[in-house]
């Protein structure tokens, strides 16, 4: 086996990774569920025990499977961060900008927004709306009042009951600590901050009342006026 896997291009650990994939794929495994040992992969691809060490190790930190000692590996749950941590270092590096990320998030909210004010618990509605009185009420403190901007992105996001658009929010927590503090400092007045705020305040009360179009119209709003050209300059 392992001559097969050298000779089909990459190397072992590649292979052995995309062997465990198709383990889980291939026996309709789901999230939480045990995988073979190291030992079995080893045997049957005909690698040694390091590799498929190297493999889980690589496979546990993309989150695909959740490693813990004493234990067999199970099959991990989709993790925003990983998500995160590719466009934080796309950002660092230059390859894409943090206006670039912003109209990504824009357009994706719009929706988040209007599908939130449908299918949100009453308890999301209670924290989105006290998220939105929290900024409002630490404004001063800069760190504290992105961490409820934060969160009050990612409730809206968990609230349309769509995985994904929870976890693709989550992956923008690192360029918000980044863009809100510098989207902040270039509004002097307080009236411009107060109308920043209060838009917030309006998504928290369409999607309380259940009203989809007008949350997302506060959403849009809202970027016209937290972010504009400002990310561009």
């Amino acid at each position: 086996m392992s001559t097969r896997l050298i000779e089909s291009g990459g190397s072992l650990v590649d292979h052995a990774v995309q062997a465990v994939r198709n383990h889980i794929r291939d026996h309709d495994l789901k999230v939480g569920d045990s995988l073979p040992g190291e030992g079995h992969f080893a045997t049957a691809l005909g690698v040694s025990r390091a590799v498929m060490r190297e493999a889980f190790g690589a496979l546990a930190a993309l989150r695909l499977l959740d490693v813990g000692n004493g234990r067999r590996a199970r099959v991990g749950a989709i993790d925003g961060s990983v998500m995160g941590a590719s466009l934080d270092h796309a950002v660092t590096t230059s390859q894409i900008s943090v206006a670039e990320v912003w109209d990504v998030r824009r357009t994706l909210e719009v929706r988040i927004a209007a599908l939130a004010a449908e299918r949100r618990s009453d308890e999301q509605a209670r924290q989105i709306v006290a998220l939105a009185d929290a900024m409002v009420r630490d404004q001063a403190d800069m760190a504290l009042m992105t961490a409820h901007d934060t969160q009050f992105h990612q409730i809206l996001a968990a609230s349309t009951d769509n995985l994904l658009f929870a976890q693709i929010v989550r992956s923008f927590a690192p360029q918000m600590e980044i863009a809100v503090p510098r989207a902040w400092e270039t509004r002097h007045a307080q009236t411009e901050k107060t109308a920043i705020l209060s838009l917030h305040g309006r998504i928290a009360e369409a999607i309380a009342a259940k009203r989809p179009a007008e949350a997302a119209a506060a959403m849009e709003a809202h970027f016209d006026a937290s972010i504009g050209d400002n990310l561009s300059k």
